[in-house]
């Protein structure tokens, strides 16, 4: 998930260095579905599997 997360976080940054506000927006809902589907299954984007992730638990 990491991966792909990070990748989904370069398109904002481009996306917003670009200053095309249609491209950000569609980049900035697909980070935050990512995110919540990461954080609904106990994934730490940022760290992986079995990591606490955003206020969950440790599995």
């Amino acid at each position: 998930m990491g991966g792909f997360v990070e990748s989904v976080r370069e398109r904002v940054r481009a996306a917003r260095a670009a200053g095309d506000p249609d491209a950000l927006a569609m980049a900035e809902d697909e980070l935050d579905d990512a995110l919540r589907t990461a954080d609904s299954v106990g994934i730490d984007p940022d760290r992986g599997a079995g990591g606490p992730s955003r206020g969950g638990a440790a599995q």
